[in-house]
């Protein structure tokens, strides 16, 4: 009994400090970027968005609808008004389903990796400063 309970709470920390380390990933990959205007930002993932919403340099909201960047977890139906937003994935495949997206932080080999869709950043007019011009793509491989 106390190894089930130890491997519980050993699984929570690091699930805990995973989703931490992907939102400061985030952070600073949002704080790079520029859409002129203030970034309202929805997740599907309520553990990300609180964790969001502890930095003040960005504004949760509580609904897509409400929402100008996005954040995709897990993907699922967004209505299309939602569809119109700026969309960051945390998925590479859905980076290519969802055409609308510019980019994406997924993991691979238990590194992050960061893409970036260069036609598509052009096309929604985002901005990105020099920081982030290695994790540019052409296309979505």
């Amino acid at each position: 009994m106390k190894i089930l309970l130890i491997l519980i709470v050993f699984t929570y920390v690091l699930f805990a400090d995973s989703i931490d380390h992907q939102v400061k990933i985030i952070e600073r990959i949002f704080s790079e970027i520029s859409i002129n205007k203030e970034m309202k930002i929805w997740s599907d993932n309520n553990d990300i968005l609180l964790l969001i919403k502890d930095n003040s340099n960005f504004k949760t909201v509580e609904s897509c609808s409400d929402a100008n960047i996005i954040i995709i977890d897990k993907k699922k139906d967004l209505s299309s008004s939602c569809l119109e937003k700026y969309i960051f994935t945390l998925n590479y495949c859905s980076l290519s389903e969802i055409t609308q997206s510019f980019g994406a932080l997924f993991w691979k080999k238990g590194r992050p990796n960061i893409v970036i869709i260069e036609p598509r950043i052009r096309e929604q007019n985002i901005k990105i400063s020099k920081t982030l011009e290695p994790y540019l793509e052409d296309k979505v491989w």
